[in-house]
This record gives C-alpha cells, structure tokens and sequence, in this order.
C-alpha cells in the first residue's frame, strides 16, 4: 500500500548513501538512483543534493520522510487489523535475531508457529542487530530479536516499535581452577586486571562487553578476539583470559572453564527487544510470536543463577 519508492528513500536516510541503501534494499546503487529521481519527478521536488563526492538529503526529503513514517506506520496497523479478521493466518512470517536468538529462541518459535498455522510460510533468519532493523525497513522481516548497539537506531526512532522482552544475565567464563570460582560474590569490576577475549570491533558481541565492562567502571585489556562462544571457551581453557558469556549462551561441557554467575547492583545482563515496523505490532503473528519467545525464554533462564562448575 505505500510506494516503494518511499522505502528506498527510507533506507537512504538510515544509511548515509546510495550504495550503502543499495546494499540493504537487495538492489543496486542504479536502480536506487533511478527509484529516487522518479519519486523526484513525482513529487516535484529534488531530493539528494551533492555534498562532497557524496549526496545529502534535501529539506524536501526530510519533509517527505516525516510524511512517510506516518503512512508507513497506518499502512502497518491497517494490514494488522485485516489480519485479526482471519480465521487462520496465511501467507510468509519473517523472524530475525541475533546470533544466540537465532538460535536458543527463534528456531522453537518458528516451529510452533508453523505447527499452528499451516498456511503460514515460517522463515528465521540470523542476522547482527543493525542488519535486523534494515530487514525490517525493507519489509524482509516481521519482527526482530536484537541489542541495542551502536549501529542500532535509537528506542524513540519512529519508524520502529522496540519493546524491552528479557534481561539476559552476563556470565564470567575463567578456566575451572581460577580463584573466582571460589568465591561467594563476583563482581565484573573485580575481573578488571584480566586479559579478555572479545569480539571483533564492529560486532554486537565486542559492543556488549564493551558497554559492560564501561558501566563496571573499567576499560578491558583486550588480548585477542573470537566472534564464537566456542572459540572464546577454547582459549579460556588455554588461560589466554576471560571472556563475558550471556546466559542464554550455551557452552560445551567438556572444556575445563567455569561458568560464574556476577553479582552487581544491577548485576550485569544485556537486554533483549522486540522490534518490529511502526504500526505492525498489532499484527496477530507478531503477538503469538512474543507469546511464544517468553515461554520458551522463562525455561532457558530460571530465575536461579547457575552454581560455578
């Protein structure tokens, strides 16, 4: 019901460039030129002027995506509501998340959907937070698992509906025999002369422990890099440091690490959100989809922390 031309232009203002909204629209740096210069004509207005050896927005286009939003969010709450009118939903059901959403919460969901509803055509894609919110911009996805991040549009950011779903408690890993794994109460700050395991710069994982260890009051020495839990674990067990696991993270057991639980006020924990497009929360899958997520999430984390192993 709203042009597509209207979220090519969407995508563009996130993004900062025609290739980049290019890169996240599935098209290429033409044919989102192209789209722009016709929306363009339509409108009477230009769109894009030249900055540089790139392109910013003009005070017309800051207008036409205000205007936007607002259509895109109606034109979202009007197919919710047509859906609600259905006896039995039909037709394709995107989920995306994180990697440990991807696969500890979105896979059952995904399955108990399509066990109730034949006709809906369930599909889970794995995905870093900020590419979830472009798969959502682009309508290639119904609802979203992520973190908040610095490639993450802010809460407030109108043309998505985010809403707080699970605290995800942080875990120390340390080899079996560290001292740590002794002690009644463990602090993240009390881990601040270790050497840490992170990921690499630019991904969630680096972010979150990053934006940990900052609220603990330090700035981790960090000593080498690993994307995978797995990998992380692997060289805790060879003492090469620490690494900071979510609790929904599961880990090998045959690797001489321990688990501990961290005490804090709050105690550290990363925060899960459901986003969706502005206006599509209503959507009745997108309900059951929640509905679903919270169950499965009160049995991978009970409300008792894990003794140290």
């Amino acid at each position: 019901m709203i042009d597509p031309k209207l979220r090519v232009l969407q995508l563009v203002a996130r993004h900062g460039t025609v290739t980049a909204a290019a890169a996240a629209s599935h098209y290429t740096p033409s044919a989102v030129s192209y789209q722009l210069r016709q929306l363009s004509e339509e409108l009477g207005v230009p769109l894009l002027e030249t900055q540089g050896r790139g392109v910013r927005l003009t005070t017309a286009a800051r207008t036409v995506l205000r205007h936007a939003d607002v259509l895109a969010a109606q034109t979202e709450r009007a197919y919710a509501e047509l859906a609600a009118l259905s006896d039995e939903p039909s037709g394709p059901f995107t989920v995306c998340g994180f990697s440990t959403a991807a696969t500890h919460l979105l896979p059952p969901v995904a399955a108990t959907l399509r066990d109730r509803h034949p006709h809906v055509r369930m599909r889970v894609i794995e995905a870093e937070p900020g590419r979830c919110f472009d798969l959502l911009l682009a309508g290639d996805a119904d609802l979203a698992l992520v973190i908040n991040t610095e490639h993450t549009p802010p809460t407030g950011d109108e043309r998505f509906h985010q809403q707080p779903l699970l605290d995800d408690p942080l875990d120390l890993v340390v080899p079996e025999d560290h001292p740590f794994t002794t002690r009644r109460r463990v602090t993240l700050a009390d881990a601040a002369d270790q050497d840490w395991i992170v990921g690499r710069p630019g991904t969630a994982y680096h972010d979150l422990v990053r934006t940990a260890c900052t609220a603990a009051g330090f700035s981790p020495n960090i000593a080498h890099y690993a994307d995978e839990w797995d990998t992380g674990a692997a060289l805790v067990a060879r003492r090469f440091g620490v690494i900071l696991v979510p609790r929904l993270a599961r880990l090998h057991d045959d690797r001489p690490v321990a688990r501990v639980p961290l005490s804090g006020d709050p105690a550290p924990a990363r925060r899960v959100l459901a986003a969706t497009r502005s206006g599509h929360a209503g959507h009745p899958l997108v309900t059951e989809s929640l509905e679903a997520i919270n169950e499965v999430a009160a049995q991978l984390l009970p409300t008792e922390a894990p003794q140290p192993r």
